[in-house]
């Protein structure tokens, strides 16, 4: 393979730190943060307005650029049903039998349709690194203090904050959006 046209090449990764910082080939550097949302629809009118009105203060507080990323699987509900028919044998209740196949049924149809899917929803805080600061330690310090204002709006909000420290767990999350259609021939095959 000719060097020049590697993915390494491509890729703007110039190194990911063991805290799970990456550094940029642009001389910046990222940090990821996993959230897990709540499920606003589920709330009361009040705690909706609670929960807004918190999102509105993460807004108004992190006075520096994010990206936020939404991360789609279509997820494969075979074992599952797998799981569902297994428990199915020891059931004794005609009535609760019923519903299990119903439900059994019902999977099979969302599995069928490809109308299953899960979401990872990520937030990238930047650092630019204008003045070509060499001291990593302020540029780390920096990007915690802005993944700390994050969380600390969020969770507000009631949602979980994830901060990922380490390497291992960053490139696993590269290579989730760099092999997606990998991971969509995988569960073809697995139907």
């Amino acid at each position: 393979m000719n060097k020049d046209n590697s993915v390494q090449n491509w890729l703007p990764f110039e190194y990911i730190f063991n805290n799970g910082i990456i550094k940029l080939k642009n001389n910046s550097y990222l940090k990821i943060i996993k959230i897990i949302p709540i499920n606003f629809n589920l709330k009361s009118e009040l705690e909706k307005e609670a929960v807004l009105n918190s999102y509105k203060i993460f807004l108004k507080t992190c006075q520096f650029n994010i990206q936020i990323l939404i991360q789609s699987k279509k997820e494969n509900l075979s074992k599952i049903i797998s799981k569902i028919q297994k428990n199915n044998s020891k059931e004794k209740n005609n009535k609760i039998l019923n519903y299990k196949n119903k439900y059994i049924n019902y999977i099979n149809q969302i599995n069928i349709d490809k109308k299953s899917s899960s979401k990872n929803f990520f937030i990238i805080i930047k650092h630019e690194n204008k003045n070509n600061i060499e001291n990593e330690n302020v540029i780390f310090n920096d990007l915690n203090d802005k993944y700390f204002k994050i969380k600390e709006c969020l969770s507000r909000c009631g949602n979980i904050v994830y901060d990922f420290q380490k390497k291992e767990e960053i490139i696993k999350i590269i290579k989730s959006f760099i092999n997606k259609k990998e991971d969509e021939i995988n569960n073809k095959k697995i139907n």
